[in-house]
């Protein structure tokens, strides 16, 4: 709705509201798949106090002296290898489902995406739906399972730009759907799916979260055990139909950095234990991304091949995550339209 200056004062300006926004936040990425972009991008990332738990005057000199000054060429190089035509995978996949979302609920809802590191940003995205009108929005950190490093800091940044607004949206927060019946099904659905279009029976199916510090749990973060207990309903789901009985499901955690303890069992120990002890056919998927990204198109699908083959397996079979298939689709509409409830 938009209020003309001359329903309001003569000298007003037109003010625009009563809409319904959604915003999807995923992690981020760089711009481009260059050395100086993934500087750039791992600065904000890293410098994030929600996901490096040390003290800035410990930790900025390690970042700013030998990380940033290491890392970023080769990572760069791994960027390099799943980039798309139209860019990041992560960013090209999060555009897709707002899009198809968007479809989905039609005029009543204005669907937005964005990223915690890099762009669009936050703070663009919130401001874009504002200036449209929308006075109530919905913020979806697009990761199932809650943690600080992720949920909370998507909640911090959203926090920090609505500080910055005289006129303020009013805020929901979707909450992590780790449990949720619809995101269960969907992930069984799909994961079903692609084992059936396989040209092999896997012997073991791998589930691999994304690893946080070990410190973490103790702490409080419930990450590690929303993990768990998505990957045990998840096995259950799959088990339902009868088939596959004899598939051994396994649940580990993958993209270790720095030199701390983290969750484990490992993914890369367990892929080569497993090639090592006489497993030859295996698949892999990740529950824990929304679409697929660097994680697991590269350190998945290509490193996580290497390593399984290398120690003596024969098979493999990376799994697409939920993206904007009809699954995950349905899956996120169905929460988004419960968490709009009494909006829409």
């Amino acid at each position: 709705m938009t209020w003309t200056p001359q329903q309001l004062s003569p000298e007003h300006p037109p003010v625009r509201s009563g809409n319904i926004g959604v915003l999807l936040v995923n992690l981020g990425t760089p711009d481009a798949p260059t050395a100086k972009a993934v500087k750039k991008y791992l600065a904000e990332f890293l410098s994030d106090k929600r996901v490096i738990e040390i003290p800035s005057i410990v930790w900025q000199p390690i970042l700013r002296g030998i990380i940033l000054n290491n890392r970023p060429k080769k990572s760069a190089h791994a960027y390099s290898q799943v980039w798309g035509k139209y860019g990041s995978p992560l960013a090209t996949l999060t555009a897709e489902q707002a899009e198809a979302l968007q479809m989905r609920l039609g005029d009543q809802v204005q669907v937005g995406w964005g990223m915690r590191y890099g762009n669009p940003s936050i703070e663009q995205e919130l401001t874009r739906l504002k200036d449209a009108g929308c006075d109530r929005i919905l913020l979806a950190p697009m990761y199932p399972q809650y943690c600080g490093a992720t949920t909370a800091t998507v909640v911090d940044k959203a926090s920090e730009v609505l500080g910055k607004m005289r006129w303020q949206p009013t805020l929901r927060t979707m909450p992590p759907y780790h449990d949720d019946p619809a995101y269960i099904t969907a992930l069984a659905q799909d994961l079903t799916r692609q084992l059936d279009d396989l040209t092999f029976e896997p012997e073991v199916l791998l589930l691999s979260f994304h690893g946080m510090p070990e410190r973490t749990l103790p702490k409080g973060d419930p990450y590690h055990c929303h993990c768990q207990k998505t990957a045990r309903l998840l096995e259950a789901e799959i088990r339902a139909s009868g088939k596959r009985s004899e598939m051994r499901v396994l649940t580990t955690f993958q993209s270790r950095f720095g030199r701390a303890k983290w969750l484990e069992p490992a993914t890369d120990t367990t892929l080569m234990a497993e090639g090592k002890a006489g497993t030859k056919r295996m698949a892999i998927a990740a529950p824990g991304f929304a679409v697929d990204c660097l994680e697991t198109l590269e350190e998945l699908a290509i490193q996580g091949r290497e390593q399984f083959t290398e120690a003596g397996g024969e098979e493999f079979a990376a799994l697409s995550c939920l993206n904007s298939s009809d699954a995950g689709m349905v899956m996120l509409e169905t929460i988004i339209r419960r968490e709009l409830s009494g909006w829409i």
